[in-house]
């Protein structure tokens, strides 16, 4: 059956699988606390893997637990159209972030199961292992390891704080898959999302088109010093590891107020130390930051910025200070023809539009990397994300789900 313009998606039906999905991993009232590879986790894929069965889809798991539901084309041979996000949340996530790309998608295949059109082109669901990085750091793990940013031997070894790793938790909830990560031809990625961020909410605008993205770099850093008694020992002589990751994450956070009128953030996101008790001096510590800006050249000005608070950090406590882990992505990624698209299929939907940058990180940053990819953003309200108040309503997120629609079978359909 030919694919018409007034297709549009069953919002009633994507409504009851978003709400049968916050169901599982249940956190602060109204929202969820999913964590990757948790038993929240393998339950809502094991109902995300029913689902898409059930709609008639071959379901494949490859070794860092993406999660791939295709549904054949016409020409069966060729690359196919991907769509998904992530079904992980924040320890104080919503019911949107990530779970509204996948479901989505997935409300995509059943609108064309609906419809009885099959396109030429196959076209995919993917759930991406671990997006959030709370669980596991770094964040989008297992879409850099598809895209060859990431060694799968390294994802596999990532530790968590309950002292389990990546690899061992795929095996313990039964999603260690057997095929390989990346290194196929795809014809293109779709992800839609949340904006997360207030702006369409703001201007009633009913569809974002994200045009780039805010370059951003993460760090992981490590302190050493040396455990001592809280009374007696000297303060000149005092080696107190937890301050030095202090005084990082309080320079960290006062490079954002530096760079907020033009935009910039900088975000102090985590600490931990040992022994951490009342007494006695922490001996190590560790701490989690990052810097954006959406001008490349001010983001790299950050992050050198961010390097030199490390030594400085460390001396000041008399301590050692090093950089365990880098990581940055963002810049103009996007395909500008796939933009063009998004942007000319809302306009056709008679939807309103507005043209704006992602700010927060998403796998398809790196899916553009080895595929012509594009976001597409709903409004939420408020711009509330990475906490249980997170709230969008079916009028919020229907002309993105329909743009999503008739983006993605026209490329299908090339």
């Amino acid at each position: 059956m030919a694919f018409s313009s007034s297709n549009q998606v069953n919002i009633e039906r994507f409504w009851t699988t978003i709400e049968k999905s916050a169901e599982i991993g249940r956190g602060r009232e109204g929202g969820l606390s999913r964590l990757a590879l948790s038993d929240a986790d393998k339950t809502i894929r094991d109902v995300f893997v029913q689902w898409c069965r059930e709609a008639g889809l071959t379901v494949t798991v490859d070794q860092a637990g993406n999660i791939f539901a295709r549904r054949a084309g016409l020409d069966d041979t060729l690359p196919p159209v991907l769509m998904g996000s992530h079904l992980d949340t924040q320890a104080n996530g919503g019911r949107f972030d990530g779970i509204l790309g996948v479901m989505g998608a997935l409300e995509v295949v059943r609108t064309l199961n609906d419809l009885g059109h099959q396109t030429r082109r196959p076209i995919e669901i993917v759930n991406w292992t671990n997006e959030e990085g709370a669980r596991f750091s770094p964040p989008m793990t297992a879409s850099g390891c598809f895209a060859g940013a990431y060694d799968l031997d390294w994802v596999h070894q990532r530790p968590s704080d309950d002292g389990a790793t990546f690899g061992d938790e795929l095996r313990r909830i039964g999603y260690l898959g057997d095929a390989p990560v990346g290194g196929r031809d795809l014809d293109a990625y779709f992800e839609l999302h949340i904006e997360q961020g207030p702006i369409l909410d703001a201007e009633k605008v009913q569809v974002g088109v994200v045009t780039h993205a805010y370059s951003s770099h993460g760090f992981i850093v490590e302190f050493k010093g040396e455990t001592a008694h809280a009374g007696p020992w000297p303060m000149e002589r005092r080696r107190n590891a937890l301050v030095a990751a202090a005084r990082l994450l309080v320079a960290v956070d006062d490079l954002g107020w530096e760079h907020a009128a033009a935009g910039g953030k900088a975000t102090a996101a985590r600490i931990v130390a040992w022994p951490n008790k009342a007494g006695i001096l922490s001996d190590w510590a560790q701490t989690v930051c990052d810097v954006r800006h959406d001008d490349p050249a001010a983001a790299a000005v950050m992050a050198e910025r961010v390097e030199r608070a490390v030594g400085e950090a460390a001396a000041r406590a008399g301590c050692t200070g090093k950089v365990l882990e880098r990581w940055e992505w963002g810049g103009r990624i996007f395909d500008d023809a796939m933009i063009a698209g998004v942007r000319r299929h809302a306009d056709a939907l008679e939807y309103s539009t507005r043209d704006l940058p992602s700010q927060a990180g998403h796998d398809a940053y790196f899916l553009a990397r080895v595929c012509p990819t594009a976001m597409i953003f709903t409004p939420c309200r408020g711009g509330v994300t990475h906490n249980n108040n997170e709230l969008a309503t079916r009028e919020d997120l229907l002309p993105g789900l329909n743009v999503l629609l008739h983006s993605a079978t026209e490329r299908a359909n090339r």
